[in-house]
């Protein structure tokens, strides 16, 4: 058996690149060759009508980008792709992840999707700040595509607010209530093949989000039955393979806030000593041979 494992064209950082590197490592002690391939040579292409690819001699691909089209194309070209297009798409657009997820019976915040501004040069509504103020104060918004905590703000009153929206307007946002009983903390879970494997709770250093990259600190977390329900609902409702579920600790009961179908585990791994490369490696040879 032989597979690829697909990372960003740009993306140079080392926590970036563990995640490749590591697969690799376990898939060889399975016997399973993988090659790191950069997203910069054009795997796959149109031509004639027809999809070429010049990676088609491989059994599976790891998927650790998020560039559609070419894992599109992956997939019409019949080979096992982890995550899924469909899948990757679902949780890189963060309102496009809370619109799958709504209705399911699982705790959500309340959100309201950013109206798309195409101007610069207009102004914010005030009937539109007004609708948006509902969600009471202080209160979240987020760019729909970003990750590390970035492009994720908190509006104190409506003159951040107001400031907050024009920044964001022409990009697709979102707003959201903020859950104080979470300020600087969550928690993070990985889900490999519908199974918890652990989680770790995350702690912000003087700032409301709780992501490590921005100076936070992490440590196991023994996750309640409650917990881990939820992460398992929401893999198999998103058809995840491997993600990271980010959980909130809401007043009552837990709250998801954010699913990554490319979660970084450099962190996870350090922290609880689980060896997720594994864990995902083992399932995806698995699932490989199960056809």
């Amino acid at each position: 058996m032989k597979g690829i494992i697909i990372v960003n064209a740009y993306s140079e950082s080392e926590e970036y690149l563990y995640q490749a590197k590591r697969m690799k490592e376990e898939f060889e002690k399975l016997g399973v060759e993988a090659d790191i391939i950069k997203n910069n040579r054009f795997l796959l292409y149109i031509k004639e009508g027809k999809i070429v690819s010049d990676i088609s001699e491989n059994d599976f691909c790891v998927y650790w980008d998020k560039d559609k089209y070419i894992l599109s194309m992956l997939e019409k070209s019949k080979m096992p792709t982890f995550n899924s297009a469909a899948a990757i798409m679902n949780c890189d657009d963060k309102m496009q992840t809370y619109i799958a997820l709504a209705d399911n019976s699982l705790p959500l915040p309340n959100t309201l999707a950013g109206l798309l501004c195409y101007t610069e040069n207009e102004e914010i509504k005030e009937e539109t700040i007004n609708t948006v103020e509902k969600l009471g104060y202080p209160l979240i918004v987020k760019e729909s595509y970003g990750s590390l905590g970035q492009e994720v703000f908190l509006a104190k009153n409506r003159k951040e607010l107001i400031g907050i929206m024009t920044k964001v307007k022409c990009s697709p946002h979102l707003f959201q209530e903020y859950i104080e009983s979470s300020y600087s903390r969550d928690v993070r879970i990985i889900v490999v093949g519908k199974k918890v494997i652990g989680g770790m709770l995350r702690k912000g250093k003087n700032d409301f989000r709780s992501n490590i990259g921005s100076g936070g600190s992490a440590q196991p977390f023994e996750l309640s039955d409650e917990m881990k329900e939820i992460a398992i609902r929401t893999a198999e409702i998103l058809n995840l393979d491997y993600c990271g579920i980010d959980i909130l600790f809401g007043k009552y009961s837990p709250i998801i806030c954010e699913v990554n179908s490319n979660a970084f585990f450099y962190e996870f791994e350090k922290t609880t000593k689980i060896n997720v490369a594994k864990e995902y490696a083992e399932y995806i040879i698995s699932k490989i041979k199960r056809g």
